[in-house]
């Protein structure tokens, strides 16, 4: 994961997005954070909470040859467009798999937006 976009900086990322993918001069109109990282001894401290609460999507690693980060666990991420929902909260709720279209998490989203404080 960590190689996936070695771009460092928050401008080489929106410079990525705009002229590279999806290029085309696209401007997203949400804000573009830095790169951190989600896995390893140096991962964020939300990412640590978040796979605190959420159970891993999968069980393996595809090709763990292939990772440039130490430690390995078992609930780390394991690829780009993982998703974790969280509730207003701010406590994590559900994990979903990287597959998951974003359209699949409504039930759950609505069931959260009913919930009381």
């Amino acid at each position: 994961m960590l190689w996936q976009e070695p771009a460092g900086n928050g401008q080489e990322l929106l410079n990525g997005i705009k002229h590279v993918r999806p290029g085309g001069g696209f401007e997203p109109n949400f804000t573009i954070f830095k790169k951190i990282n989600v896995n390893g001894e140096d991962e964020h401290p939300l990412y640590t909470y978040l796979k605190e609460y959420c159970p891993a999507t999968r069980q393996s690693f595809a090709d763990p040859d292939y990772l440039f980060y130490t430690p390995l666990k078992t609930n780390d991420i394991r690829w780009n467009w993982e998703k974790f929902l969280v509730s207003k909260n701010g406590k994590p709720y559900m994990r979903y798999d990287p597959g998951t279209k974003p359209k699949d998490l409504k039930n759950d989203i609505m069931f959260l937006l009913e919930q009381e404080e």
